[in-house]
């Protein structure tokens, strides 16, 4: 069948999202199990996938959805109602706004900060579904902190969960690790620096919301920035969002207590709860207890990533590998029961919940009320990846990018980043984009006369910005603010901001490769 004609049909599934989500604001999970019968009815018969490998390619898809992306979503959330139940929101609502009650710095410290940490060290969701969560305890619109917390999280995706979207694609293109992470690093370094401006701004809907604090924001960005490309050139891809996160969070609360003082916050961007933070003194026990269970999250994630091997070997030996796919190049699936960090985030919960008090039995209801809460969301996020295993398995995605590359030629470098931003629209993953088209985006730069590095970078750019606009991380958002059925709404606001953002990073592939060396 002609090359143009498979482009078109591969798109199909995609537009289908776009135009239900987007324009008939169908919630995902009636929109969503639409687009993977679609997508498997062409993989069938246009693809010719067999049908058994078409079914299985969805199954395995449900298994990842189920374990460990809708699991570490169920116990984010899980942790949040928790601290509802105990009461602990209340004050960790009452200590943030402590430090500061403008929306616009909480936003730079939750969202930005915070949530690019989680992100940092645990991804898989965790990024969006907290911050999200404690935004909306906070009084914030919960469609508000849901589009928030998406654009928020895109850069640190790059060097997300200790680095794995750019060793993956270390390996999957055969390319020098450290190279490529600081390729990445040189690339994301304007875009960390000016994205906080953009949430900033959405919180009164015009640049004059900067007013005031241009220059926290500006501290916000460059803190996260410079650390992340320093330790990514000398230290490689695992630490530099982890580190750039901490200083940035750091830096932006010196930065909210010298540069506001004691200068009124605007009215607009008051916090309602300001005057309970001024009312109530808490105690450092109180403090402690309230963030309990999010502390011991933190360490139980830590403790267990690539950071301490002897600990992230002995979890992630405790697993089932089992043959799923049935097709060529099928590979077990396994299933890392002790290291998934939503397991991790259940046992810690439940830790935290008892030290405060709370009987087993009660933590156990609030799991299983939030297991029922999430079921729309979780249809959501199962059909979606589904969705995308069928199309790369068959070729759908290659019949895209190979298009792509053919009708640029030397312009190439422009529309590298759409190619990887179109990977974690259909996938939620930057590692899966690197996955899907990192190679090929090695491939075309030659082909094109570009250095391999410098564009196999660009891919894993472009993913972080399909990562505010992937149905399945607006269904992460949806589940933790509890707006089910809003997943047009979002969209809308998220696909503004990621059409910037690829215009940016692709005028950077284009023009900036020769600046430094590559």
């Amino acid at each position: 069948m002609n090359i143009a004609v498979l482009f078109v049909l591969a798109l199909l599934p995609i537009m289908w999202l776009i135009v239900s989500l987007g324009v008939l604001k169908w919630p995902g999970y009636k929109a969503c199990p639409i687009a993977f019968g679609l997508t498997a009815a062409l993989a069938v018969f246009v693809w010719k996938l067999n049908l058994p490998d078409t079914l299985t390619a969805g199954l395995e898809g449900v298994a990842l959805a189920i374990w460990p992306i809708t699991l570490v979503i169920i116990a984010a959330v899980f942790t949040y109602n928790l601290s509802l139940h105990t009461g602990g929101m209340d004050v960790i609502k009452r200590m943030i706004t402590g430090v500061t009650t403008d929306k616009r710095i909480l936003i730079l410290i939750l969202a930005w900060g915070f949530g690019g940490f989680l992100e940092a060290i645990a991804g898989f969701g965790t990024a969006v579904a907290i911050p999200a969560g404690i935004l909306v305890a906070l009084g914030f619109n919960p469609l508000f902190a849901a589009v928030i917390c998406l654009i928020s999280n895109t850069t640190p995706t790059a060097f997300g969960a200790i680095g794995i979207p750019v060793v993956t694609l270390a390996k999957v293109t055969g390319l020098d690790v450290s190279q490529l992470s600081y390729a990445v690093g040189i690339q994301l370094l304007p875009l960390v620096m000016l994205l906080p401006f953009a949430p900033v701004m959405l919180t009164g809907k015009s640049f004059k919301a900067v007013k005031g604090i241009f220059g926290i924001t500006l501290v916000s960005g460059i803190s996260f920035a410079v650390p992340q490309l320093l330790i990514a050139k000398y230290l490689g891809p695992e630490l530099p969002a982890v580190v750039g996160a901490v200083c940035s969070m750091i830096c932006t609360v010196i930065a909210a207590k010298l540069f506001k003082g004691k200068a009124p916050v605007p009215k607009e961007y008051q916090i309602q709860t300001a005057g309970a933070a001024k009312q109530e003194k808490i105690t450092l026990k109180q403090g402690l207890m309230a963030w309990l269970p999010f502390i011991l999250v933190f360490l139980f994630i830590l403790c267990s990533s690539t950071l301490i091997p002897p600990v992230n070997e002995a979890l992630s030996a405790v697993k089932t590998s089992v043959q799923i796919f049935t097709g060529e190049g099928a590979k077990p699936y396994t299933f890392s029961w002790l290291a998934a960090p939503g397991t991790l985030i259940i046992i810690a919960t439940y830790i935290g919940g008892m030290i405060q008090g709370v009987k087993f039995k009660t933590i156990t209801g609030i799991l299983l009320k939030t297991v029922k809460q999430l079921i729309k969301s979780t249809i959501t996020i199962v059909s979606i990846i589904a969705l995308a295993k069928v199309m790369g398995y068959s070729g759908m995605i290659n019949s895209i990018a190979t298009v792509l590359v053919m009708i640029t030629g030397s312009f190439y470098p422009l529309v590298a980043p759409l190619i990887g931003a179109l990977g974690t629209f259909v996938t939620g993953s930057d590692t899966s984009a690197n996955v899907l088209f990192g190679n090929l985006q090695s491939e075309a730069a030659k082909a094109a006369g570009a250095n391999p590095y410098w564009i196999a970078a660009v891919n894993t750019g472009g993913a972080t910005a399909g990562k505010m606009i992937s149905p399945q991380s607006i269904a992460i958002a949806v589940a933790a603010t509890g707006l089910a059925g809003s997943e047009g709404k979002i969209l809308g606001s998220t696909i503004k901001v990621c059409a910037v953002y690829v215009v940016i990073l692709g005028l950077i592939s284009y023009f900036c490769s020769s600046l430094f060396g590559f």
